[in-house]
């Protein structure tokens, strides 16, 4: 497996985090109500931004662009490549540290960012998928073939 077959693969992994996350979309009040419900979500939710910064790694290292020294830095890395779309990936690096929130500091997780995540961003996970294939298709057209 190559490593466009590689990043692929990665894609798929994130949307059935994704599509778990879209068929248990629940409130805040919801998500305090029920800890199990919310601990599938927090997961979730970590697992899908992990695999978003795992992607973006994969693709600096297939570039040799420079070495990221966080998470925030994968989103900016692949904005200053073009890779990203400005408007989008200042939003989007707000999810490292809401993975660095979910992973470190599980106990000051804010539920009503949780709520929101799961509401109103998920669709934020599409678009970065759709930019790195367009980003994969137009540099390696070959292996798309």
């Amino acid at each position: 497996m190559n490593e466009t077959e590689r990043i692929i693969e990665r894609i798929k992994t994130m949307t059935s985090y994704v599509d778990f996350l879209r068929e248990h979309r629940v409130s805040e009040r919801e998500l305090l109500a029920d800890y199990i419900l919310r601990s599938a979500i927090e997961r979730n939710i970590q697992l899908a931004i992990e695999s978003a910064l795992d992607i973006g790694e994969m693709v600096i290292s297939m570039e040799d662009l420079e070495k990221p020294e966080t998470y925030r830095d994968v989103i900016e890395i692949l904005e200053k490549h073009d890779i990203l779309p400005s408007d989008f990936a200042g939003r989007f690096s707000e999810a490292a540290g809401l993975r660095n929130i979910l992973v470190h500091m599980y106990t000051d997780v804010d539920p009503s960012i949780i709520a929101e995540v799961l509401n109103e961003r998920l669709h934020d996970f599409e678009f970065y998928s759709e930019a790195i294939l367009r980003f994969l298709r137009d540099k390696y057209s070959d292996e798309f073939r």
